[in-house]
């Protein structure tokens, strides 16, 4: 195992280390939203199941538009026509309706004049305004592919095809637990020693949001029983262990050693970026429980980068997806220069309405507020040290 890889070889190996998810759930269609698609979904019916009016107007036959037309019937939606349209004849029909049998067109009833059941169509040569039978779906159709991510656009063509129960990948649970002494828990007073444990709810609400189940196992202190303890707890009830702090070079940092008496076969423990530079990723050996580790940094923006660039795509990948969330090109604000450029470096930014990216300015990857107003990361390549006003840069959209 080399000290330390990049970052596109590091997500190599976590994306080419997933293994799908073979187990599945149906769900109904109101609680469908956010999940992975099981299965392809195949459409019950033509759709539209008819010929029908795109438009409110006269149903009538094309050659006859240049005479006065006499109505023989209303068509609204949902009811099915009772007359055939003959040579000088015409129904009135609403939005949605079925085209009777005999019509070749529908007049805009803008384009028409009514009068004691005779109708004059005043401008022609438009459109036919019929959708035909079939036109967007045919039965047998597939209308969603496995591997789909359920949006509400999937939802409304789920409900057409009638599928009211969904299959869906079974979400992994993705265990969450925090390493280190000065922690306590956010209800908690914290002495001058301490600091609340942020890292962790803010990793569940990652979690969640990526459509996974977050299970938080709560803090190790700085002892390799306790974490060692933990750690089992949290392999054994995991699809994922996800563990902040304790894996950097500190005196107190065990996990690495810990993790393979455990069985996990660490693939990397250095990632030359930055925020970020001592993340773990390791996968277990058969035994049961988990199958995959990270390790992240404790630091709060190193782990919420960490997330949204390396474990997210994973979890998708784990699910058979992928993270398709939008990279959009941008121009920045101001100019954006960095001391070192020894290693590629994820920055979260704020994308304006204008279209202008503006940089967000932190302490340090432990400055804990700095990224609230963050809805984009952009990344400057190892080796760069400036990026100038007014150039386009490729953002991640992550809000």
């Amino acid at each position: 195992m080399k000290s330390m890889i990049y970052f596109d070889e590091a997500l190599q190996i976590v994306l080419s280390s997933a293994v799908v998810i073979t187990e599945s759930e149906h769900v109904g269609l109101s609680r469908a939203l956010g999940r992975i698609l099981a299965s392809d979904i195949i459409s019950d019916m033509d759709i539209p199941p008819f010929d029908k009016s795109a438009m409110d107007g006269y149903a009538c036959r094309a050659a006859d538009l240049d005479r006065l037309l006499k109505v023989i019937e209303v068509i609204p939606a949902g009811y099915r026509p009772q007359k055939v349209i003959g040579q000088g004849e015409c129904s009135k029909i609403m939005t949605g309706a079925m085209v009777p049998e005999g019509a070749d067109c529908v007049v805009m009833v803008e384009h028409t004049q009514e009068e004691n059941g005779f109708v004059r169509v005043l401008k022609k040569g438009g459109p036919a305004n019929i959708s035909p039978r079939a036109e967007d779906l045919r039965q047998g159709d597939t209308v969603l592919s496995r591997g789909t991510r359920i949006t509400p656009a999937e939802i409304a063509v789920l409900a057409s095809v009638g599928c009211d129960s969904v299959p869906v990948v079974r979400r992994p649970v993705v265990g969450v637990l925090a390493t280190g002494s000065e922690l306590v828990e956010p209800c908690q007073k914290p002495t001058p020693v301490q600091i609340r444990n942020s890292n962790s709810y803010q990793l569940c609400a990652q979690i969640e949001r990526a459509g996974c189940v977050s299970c938080y196992f709560g803090i190790a202190e700085d002892n390799p029983q306790i974490i060692d303890r933990m750690l089992k707890q949290a392999l054994a009830k995991s699809d994922v262990v996800l563990l902040s702090g304790g894996v950097s070079m500190g005196d107190f940092d065990f996990v690495p050693e810990i993790l393979r008496q455990n069985g996990v076969s660490l693939k990397f423990e250095k990632v030359a970026i930055k925020p970020g530079k001592p993340t773990v990723f390791g996968t277990s050996d058969g035994r049961p429980g988990a199958r995959y580790f990270f390790g992240l940094p404790g630091n709060p923006v190193s782990t919420f980068v960490l997330f949204e660039v390396l474990v997210r795509p994973f979890l998708f990948k784990l699910m058979g997806s992928s993270d398709q969330r939008t990279r959009i090109m941008a121009r920045l604000k101001k100019d954006l220069r960095r001391k070192k450029a020894d290693r590629l470096e994820h920055i979260p930014v704020f994308l304006n309405a204008d279209g202008l990216v503006d940089t967000i300015n932190y302490h340090g990857s432990a400055h804990i507020h700095a990224y609230t107003r963050a809805n984009g990361i952009i990344v400057i390549p190892q080796g760069v040290e400036e990026i100038k006003a007014d150039s386009q840069v490729s953002v991640l959209l992550i809000s």
